[in-house]
């Protein structure tokens, strides 16, 4: 057995290029991600032990939305250091005019679960989290997966 160092990239794949990179292009330096390559048809940030990278999609596909509840990613989820991180993205995202699914409040996940879900201009779904200390490997945390985004 091997214990990993954490999600080295993820790599959204997205029909509305253009929208999605200016949208990304805002949030991810926001969270501490530098744009280390700006390309055509993807653009690549690198910070926090994170690299995120949003390229276009093939064209017989830019006509289609992201579907949460279709095969593949359902979201991801950034964490914070603080709540007060938390409601500083909320901030920015109101600046941007993000769709907001969820502004800021605690859930079940964990002890001191805190977070907002938004979406990206392809419907992607992106939560920034806060959790304190061990969170769910904390000993009696009472995980609770039943916490839906619907």
């Amino acid at each position: 057995m091997i214990e990993v160092n954490g999600i080295a990239h993820i790599i959204l794949t997205v029909s509305r290029f253009k929208e999605c990179r200016a949208f990304y292009k805002k949030l991810l330096p926001f969270l501490g991600l530098q744009l280390v390559f700006d390309g055509e048809d993807m653009c690549y940030h690198v910070g926090a032990r994170t690299g995120v990278g949003i390229q276009r999609c093939a064209r017989e596909h830019q006509d289609e939305r992201f579907v949460q509840t279709r095969t593949g990613l359902h979201h991801f989820c950034f964490r914070a250091r603080s709540r007060q991180d938390v409601d500083q993205v909320y901030e920015l995202l109101q600046e941007i005019n993000a769709t907001i699914v969820t502004p800021p409040q605690e859930g079940p996940w964990a002890p001191g679960y805190y977070s907002v879900l938004f979406e990206d201009p392809d419907g992607i779904r992106v939560e920034v989290n806060y959790v304190p200390g061990k969170g769910v490997l904390a000993k009696d945390a009472g995980f609770n997966p039943s916490g839906d985004y619907e």
